[in-house]
């Protein structure tokens, strides 16, 4: 099998997570510049062999799309083009943002990691990902 990445799209920056070969488990990838995302995975595509890719999709508590919905889609537009021969999927990723926080309030780490926005951004990429593992295992 191969890799799946996991995306948490931003206006400014965008959190990226891989699961493994076999998809057991997701982990943190990288914060990259939002401008600079595409680069970045032709870059990668280029080394690993990915199947396709997990998207985030902002949505409001009542279920409803969100400022940054439209956004998010253009995105997703733009990547289906770069990598048309890859699925794409979304996710509703209302809450990951929350528990991205809460994770790193749970490592014990130091006021400026909780401020790395850098860093919650992979961990909602990773929150994103292993979600959607854990959906298709239940199938």
């Amino acid at each position: 099998m191969a890799r799946v990445i996991g995306i948490d799209h931003g206006s400014k920056r965008t959190g990226l997570a891989v699961t493994d070969p076999l998809r057991i488990i997701a982990s943190a990838l990288d914060t990259v510049s939002t401008p600079e995302v595409l680069n970045y995975l032709k870059d990668y595509l280029a080394r690993e062999t990915v199947d396709g890719f997990v998207v985030g999709m902002p949505m409001g508590l009542n279920g409803r799309p969100t400022d940054a919905t439209a956004g998010v889609q253009r995105f997703i537009d733009t990547l289906r083009g770069a990598f048309p021969e890859h699925w794409i999927e979304t996710v509703d990723e209302r809450f990951t943002s929350r528990m991205a926080e809460q994770t790193v309030l749970a490592s014990g780490k130091g006021r400026m990691a909780r401020r790395d926005k850098g860093q919650l951004d992979r961990i909602s990429a990773t929150i994103i990902l292993q979600g959607w593992m854990e959906r298709r295992t239940e199938r």
